[in-house]
């Protein structure tokens, strides 16, 4: 049983920032979509005002979400060694003996 609640816990971990992330996409999605369709309104004269707000707040959660997963990704491909040599962890070298 302990299983799999570790299990659940961890695709939790998982699915809370991938849904920040939707939902940070879908905002910023909106207030582009809003700004650019009071364009097509004649009976509006004026200039629409952009969601400035609503696109950062979108933002923010955006990036922190596709930052976390893709954080996650990483290390984890780091600990199975699945990355690019420059991207692994650097050994310590060992001590050079002084010659005499």
């Amino acid at each position: 049983m302990k299983i799999i609640i570790a299990r659940f816990i961890a695709v939790l971990l998982l699915v809370i920032p991938g849904a920040a992330a939707t939902f940070g996409f879908l905002k910023m999605k909106d207030a582009v979509f809003a700004y650019f369709s009071g364009f097509g309104d004649e009976s509006n004269a004026v200039m629409p005002a952009f969601a400035w707000g609503s696109f950062v707040i979108g933002l923010v959660l955006f990036l922190a979400g596709v930052g976390f997963i893709g954080g996650w990704i990483f290390f984890r491909d780091r600990k199975h060694n699945y990355v690019a040599p420059r991207f692994r962890k650097k050994k310590p070298r060992p001590p050079r003996q002084h010659q005499s």
